[in-house]
């Protein structure tokens, strides 16, 4: 059994650039390599345009809801980056860019916030679970897989995502003990942007940190700046080492603030000041880490170019994608409820299917 002196995160939360994008002195580790920072940048870029694109086309009324992670692109970054090919992401209803760094057609993940579907994208193509809106249900499923791959002798790792709110869930507290005490390759990945919509921090815990309730379970924890990419990727790296090597899960309480309401059905101004909002933007992840590649001169006009390309296209194809009108089969709602339907839904897909017909004719 592990000494809690062991598994206590940082007093700090682990950065390796200042908010002016410049290294910090003594950072407890490595920088991550040249490409893989520009390979982030290029992933950053393109989740804000996401972000961006997708609060429009919530406002023209061709999306239904959209959970914004505006301001949280390094945490959904480095997420799908600290990743090798055959682990898992469990991404929250948030995570939507994390989804598509992992390689996701956005189009097809906004079928789900589109209202169209349960999932509009093949979990099994891209080892991404379904985004999950119930609070903190994933990490149990991130659980599960984990447990049955470290069964089966391989060396599948998952990430668990969720947010602050989701530490306040018997989900939350039922996954941690069951990998801990299983020693589970899980990454539970929590991005605490300050608000479970309207609930402060202050509100949801008394602990010093969300990391240190890692201790309790006996899983090891850690802290980092989730506005800092270089540092969340050297922490993510370090943590899905640990977990893929058997040590245990691995608990990441990133520091990061919700920039955009929680959605766009939901007013942030009655329970927050522009005066909280104001210094966060000076922390934007995206131009500290521009700042730093540009200081190191990485980044240069052409690049800064294609990434924009990039990140444009993929707007467009958002555009196109979501604009397109699905056209529902009504047997569907019978299709996924029980492998073997029950007498009761066979009854009722008849029923459907008569009254279907009878209009037709």
């Amino acid at each position: 059994m592990a000494d809690a002196q062991d598994l206590l995160p940082s007093e700090q939360p682990v950065r390796l650039l200042d908010e002016t994008g410049r290294p910090v002195a003594g950072a407890a580790l490595p920088f991550p390599t040249a490409d893989r920072l520009l390979a982030a940048y290029a992933s950053l870029v393109v989740g804000r345009r996401v972000n961006d694109q997708a609060g429009a086309l919530v406002r023209q009324g061709r999306l239904a809801v959209y959970p914004s992670s505006h301001g949280q692109e390094a945490c959904q970054t480095g997420a799908a980056l600290a990743l090798a090919e055959g682990d898992w992401l469990f991404p929250t209803y948030r995570d939507t860019a994390a989804v598509v760094a992992r390689g996701v057609d956005p189009v097809e993940v906004l079928t789900l916030l589109k209202g169209d579907w349960h999932a509009g994208y093949d979990p099994y193509e891209h080892r991404v679970a379904p985004q999950a809106t119930p609070l903190a249900t994933q990490l149990l499923h991130a659980v599960g897989l984990a447990h049955a791959a470290r069964l089966r002798g391989e060396d599948t790792v998952a990430m668990a995502m969720c947010g602050d709110g989701a530490t306040s869930e018997g989900d939350f507290h039922e996954a941690l003990n069951f990998a801990a005490v299983f020693k589970a390759p899980v990454v539970f990945f929590v991005q605490n942007n300050e608000y479970a919509i309207s609930v402060p921090l202050a509100r949801q815990s008394a602990a010093p940190s969300l990391a240190h309730k890692g201790v309790g379970y006996g899983v090891n924890a850690e802290r980092v700046d989730g506005n800092d990419t270089p540092a969340v990727l050297a922490v993510l790296d370090r943590a899905v080492a640990a977990a893929r090597a058997g040590e245990g899960p691995q608990l990441v309480e990133a520091h990061t603030y919700r920039m955009q309401a929680h959605t766009n059905a939901d007013d942030a101004t009655r329970y927050r000041s522009d005066e909280e909002v104001g210094p966060w933007v000076a922390r934007d992840p995206l131009l500290r880490m521009e700042a730093y590649l540009k200081r190191k001169r990485l980044l240069t006009k052409a690049r800064r170019t294609e990434f924009a390309e990039r990140a444009e296209a993929v707007a467009a194809a958002m555009r196109e994608g979501v604009s397109r009108d699905a056209e529902p089969d009504p047997s569907e709602l019978f299709a996924h409820v029980f492998s073997t339907p029950t007498p009761q839904l066979r009854e009722q897909a008849a029923f459907l299917a008569d009254e279907l017909s009878r209009e037709g004719s």
